[in-house]
């Protein structure tokens, strides 16, 4: 189903609406909380009603879809790509092409791998370091104990900058489930001194921004179900 400029725009102030009671109830500027529309497996299309409707940062898990989106919409103004699917070091310089904020580095190796390929296209790639905080075999990310070598690794590097933590919590259904995870990712943050946090999607993000996330990423509330 295509999504017109209407619907994107009314969507977008119902998710707009949540975050700012969310951080009305724990005393937070709802300014401070980024959305990051994930349109993954939504043709450009949809991208260009969100956009028209006036938002501009979007987000995308599959590297070749970014790739298609961005050279698609490249003449957008304003657009902003987040990167938040796993990403495979032969695959940076395509993230890097596209410019995009890379919210899943998760080794020392992909960011070198990442820092190579920014320096190369003359660019700085803002990056954030993914935590598994859930600890799930399957789910990407590195382990807490592992997250300050990573993020001193992008701290030291040429062409990248370590903007914040990033997490997927455990699937559950009720959202206030996911509360020790996200409270134990700003607890991490903090005694690495990084002030962005991004975590909560379209079923919790309420909680998140209640635990200080300052990135949800919102796609079925946005864009409706994947086909």
């Amino acid at each position: 189903m295509a999504l017109t400029v209407e619907d994107a725009r009314a969507r977008i102030a119902v998710v707009r609406e949540r975050i700012g009671r969310a951080a009305a109830k724990v005393g937070r500027d709802p300014s401070r909380v980024k959305l990051v529309a994930v349109s993954k497996t939504h043709p450009a299309e949809m991208v260009r009603a969100a956009w028209e409707a006036g938002h501009r940062v979007f987000g995308e898990n599959y590297v070749q879809e970014l790739a298609d989106k961005a050279d698609a919409l490249s003449a957008l103004e304003g657009i902003v790509w987040h990167f938040i699917g796993h990403l495979q070091r032969n695959k940076a310089k395509d993230v890097v092409r596209a410019r995009a904020v890379v919210e899943t580095v998760d080794s020392e190796r992909l960011a070198e791998e990442l820092a190579k390929r920014s320096v190369a296209a003359g660019v700085v790639t803002p990056c954030f370091v993914q935590v598994n905080v859930g600890g799930e075999a399957q789910k990407s990310g590195c382990e807490p104990t592992e997250a300050a070598d990573v993020v001193a690794a992008l701290r030291a590097l040429e062409g990248v900058s370590v903007n914040g933590l990033m997490t997927v919590p455990p699937l559950v259904e009720d959202p206030e489930a996911s509360r020790p995870y996200f409270r134990a990712l700003r607890e991490l943050a903090e005694k690495l001194a990084l002030e962005d946090l991004s975590m909560g999607m379209t079923h919790d993000l309420e909680i998140a921004v209640e635990e200080g996330a300052t990135i949800v990423r919102v796609g079925t509330a946005i864009f409706g179900p994947r086909e």
